[in-house]
């Protein structure tokens, strides 16, 4: 595996290595012991998985105090345009973003530590993607950035009128009023 930090600190690029033949493939996604050479410890206690098809604009969410989430993602279907959102409001990149075309064919995954806005687009026609999170879900603790703020400035790669988005995430907040 490859892990390279990206231009928000904390945030990793995971490039597994992929060995196949005739039969198909096969790659490590996640070993505990090289990972937290490279990232730190980490206490992944669940796994998460959506399916979702093209167009799909899940986020920009985040968790907050107690309840924030650290996440380790990948597509194991189809393609996603990945992105995370600084919103540490002490960090020196606080409100700057990343975005990881991640997909099946690639086997990249991405890390974010607690304190990132997350959130995805389907740009293939359907992507299962999987996460493993640090923490609970917790609903009154729950944040979302709006994922078309100008302020972020995110090219999410999909028409604004191809998207489908939730209604929480329709009504997301602008990174001037966190």
């Amino acid at each position: 595996m490859k892990f390279t930090e990206l231009e928000i600190k904390g945030v990793w690029l995971i490039e597994a290595k992929k060995y196949g033949d005739a039969r198909g493939y096969f790659t490590e996604s996640f070993k505990k012991e090289l990972f937290e050479s490279h990232v730190g410890q980490v206490n992944f206690i669940q796994d998460n998985e959506s399916k979702s098809s093209y167009g799909v604009l899940r986020g920009l969410h985040f968790q907050t105090g107690e309840f924030a989430q650290a996440k380790l993602v990948r597509a194991v279907v189809g393609s996603v345009l990945d992105v995370v959102v600084d919103v540490r409001h002490d960090s020196p990149t606080y409100g700057k973003h990343v975005a990881v075309e991640l997909s099946a064919e690639n086997s990249m995954q991405l890390f974010m530590p607690r304190g990132m806005a997350h959130g995805f687009v389907v740009l293939s026609d359907t992507a299962i993607f999987a996460y493993k999170v640090d923490n609970t879900y917790a609903p009154h603790s729950e944040g979302c950035l709006l994922a078309t703020d100008p302020e972020l400035g995110i090219d999410w790669r999909v028409p604004l009128k191809d998207c489908l988005m939730s209604d929480k995430d329709k009504i997301g907040t602008l990174l001037k009023d966190l």
